[in-house]
């Protein structure tokens, strides 16, 4: 049986873990990763608006990696919509990006919960083998923070290399086109960056675990033994 200590370390870890695996699932399934202000450039330019009339051609936009909605302003008052990511929006984006960050996350929640399984295990007992054991939770932590950052970071890159939020504004608009004003990155996406952290976390306290840190030994006090107490 494991000691109390490392009882409790191995239970950190198994909370972390599925509070990683939580946020994952919460962040994958909010539609606000991006948020961003467009403006219909077709329309300004009709009517070749000036900085004040600017502001009845500016609308808003907001995506996840699922869904999102934007409204549009082109001068006659914004009009709202919503969209979907699947079917029929992937066709245009790029669509082996978009299902290789999905793909990331979906296997950084099957580590997640691996992990969180394996740290369970560890609290209980002692695994006989070493891949149950610290050393097992070491991989599956070091794999899901792995993917978690690949997906983080071919997020990133779909936004500011293949200007997705661009892709997305202007999907089926015949008429109008829309640029990008500025965008940011909201809640949600740093949800899923927050997640990443808990491997890290994780990977610490497993660490700690296998640190043998020394025992207090009390010292037992000599007994002084005297004549009187012989004869007594």
């Amino acid at each position: 049986m494991p000691g109390c200590f490392k009882k409790t370390l191995f239970a950190l870890a198994s909370l972390t873990s599925f509070v990683s695996f939580i946020l994952i699932v919460v962040a994958m399934g909010t539609p606000k990763w991006m948020t961003g202000k467009i403006l219909c450039k077709t329309g300004a330019d009709l009517v070749n608006a000036t900085d004040p009339e600017l502001v009845k051609f500016i609308g808003e936009i907001y995506y996840g990696l699922f869904r999102g909605g934007k409204i549009r302003q082109c001068g006659l008052g914004g009009r709202r919509s919503k969209f979907t990511i699947f079917p029929h929006m992937v066709k245009n984006l790029n669509t082996g990006l978009h299902v290789m960050i999905i793909t990331f996350l979906c296997v950084a929640i099957f580590f997640s919960l691996v992990s969180f399984g394996f740290c369970i295990l560890n609290t209980v007992k002692v695994p006989y083998r070493a891949i149950k054991g610290p050393a097992g939770v070491c991989l599956w932590n070091f794999l899901a923070g792995g993917f978690i950052v690949l997906a983080v970071t071919s997020f990133m890159a779909a936004v500011k290399l293949h200007h997705l939020t661009e892709r997305i504004a202007n999907f089926r608009e015949n008429v109008f086109q829309f640029v990008i004003l500025e965008e940011r990155f909201e809640n949600c996406f740093w949800l899923c960056v927050a997640s990443a952290t808990a491997p890290a976390v994780n990977l610490l306290l497993i660490a700690i675990s296998g640190i043998n840190f020394p025992k207090i030994k009390t010292k037992t006090e000599e007994a002084n033994v005297t004549a009187e107490d012989i004869m007594y």
